[in-house]
């Protein structure tokens, strides 16, 4: 069980819904947004990115209990945010050097989470590229990285969201049959090393154990995974931490992304939300740089708050209060 201090206690019932269940919005895409903005034949500018953010948490937090932005482009969103929705801040940059092995992580040069907190978050987001069979020296360095941001998170006194995503260095292809053969083991036990005391970690923010396109019953072509054997990973996904944990949507569809917190609800997982991003928003992309913002904001009145009422509803019968896996440092103290 995790012990948190009141302080990140505090702050973490600020994130999250009366009942215990994270179901926030996250708009902290740099380059995704930027290629998205691309993909309509428009070059992508600042006041693009700042704007459609500012649009996105002004129009769809009254439905969220917290929206997750980046410091770069997304502070006038946070001063845009409904008041009672908290707010995280991403910490890293955005990608990585892929000239380098090892997806390596970097921080954002202007920050540090004093900073980020003087702005008002109530906690920090990093998102670290790891794939578990990779050159021991590579991860013992991201080992190393992700102790000193627990300890910054735990000086400050700052719940540590740890977003964590799985890759093959010998497979780019992570859309395909054969990753989605490997991916259940490299999320899994991803997921158990970041559960470790030393890193500090309150929060994992992880993928799905499974590519839910290669599920028996969901998938169009061949399957990788019976249904009961995809019910299993996530099980195991459950039991391999005793932190809370959140789901990240990674870019599928609104109505795929319920349907499988359905189906993790049904395998067994005590998952406590989501950090939802392109599920909710990413369609109000094309109505903003084709129309302009009133067309957006129609948009983000109308499919994006369908988007994420219907996400509410879906947790609210999914997932599991996070308070349940948590104790006070008081009260360890008092036992």
């Amino acid at each position: 069980m995790r012990i948190l201090t009141a302080g990140k206690k505090a702050a973490m019932d600020r994130l999250s819904t009366k009942d215990g269940i994270i179901s926030a919005l996250a708009i902290d895409q740099r380059g995704a947004l930027k290629k998205m903005i691309k993909a309509l034949d428009t070059e992508p500018t600042d006041e693009h990115i700042e704007h459609f953010k500012e649009l996105v948490s002004s129009e769809l937090t009254p439905y969220a209990s917290s929206i997750l932005l980046d410091p770069e482009y997304g502070l006038p969103a946070a001063k845009a945010r409904h008041k009672e929705a908290g707010l995280l801040l991403a910490y890293e940059k955005t990608g990585y050097d892929a000239t380098t092995p090892g997806r390596l992580p970097d921080l954002l040069a202007d920050w540090s989470v004093l900073r980020l907190k003087e702005q008002g978050a109530d906690a920090i987001k990093f998102l670290l590229y790891y794939d578990v069979d990779e050159n021991p020296e590579i991860n013992q360095q991201k080992h190393v990285f992700i102790e000193r941001l627990g300890s910054e998170c735990a000086e400050e006194d700052l719940p540590f969201y740890l977003e964590l995503v799985s890759y093959d260095a010998q497979n780019e292809d992570s859309a395909s049959f054969e990753y989605a053969k490997v991916k259940p083991h490299k999320v899994n036990e991803m997921m158990k090393e970041f559960s470790k005391p030393q890193y500090k970690v309150d929060v994992l923010k992880v993928e799905v154990p499974v590519n839910m396109n290669f599920v028996e019953g969901f998938a169009t072509g061949e399957a990788a995974y019976t249904k009961e054997e995809a019910a299993n990973y996530f099980l195991e996904q459950s039991q391999a931490t005793n932190l809370p944990f959140i789901f990240l949507s990674a870019g599928v569809s609104t109505e795929l992304f319920q349907q499988t917190l359905v189906f993790a609800k049904e395998s067994g997982s005590t998952f406590n939300g989501v950090l939802c991003g392109r599920a909710t928003w990413k369609n109000g992309v094309k109505p903003f740089i084709e129309s302009g913002e009133t067309a957006a904001r129609q948009w983000l009145e109308t499919e994006g708050r369908a988007n994420i009422e219907s996400l509410n509803n879906v947790l609210a019968k999914t997932a599991s209060p996070w308070y349940d896996k948590v104790q006070v440092a008081e009260e360890a103290v008092v036992k």
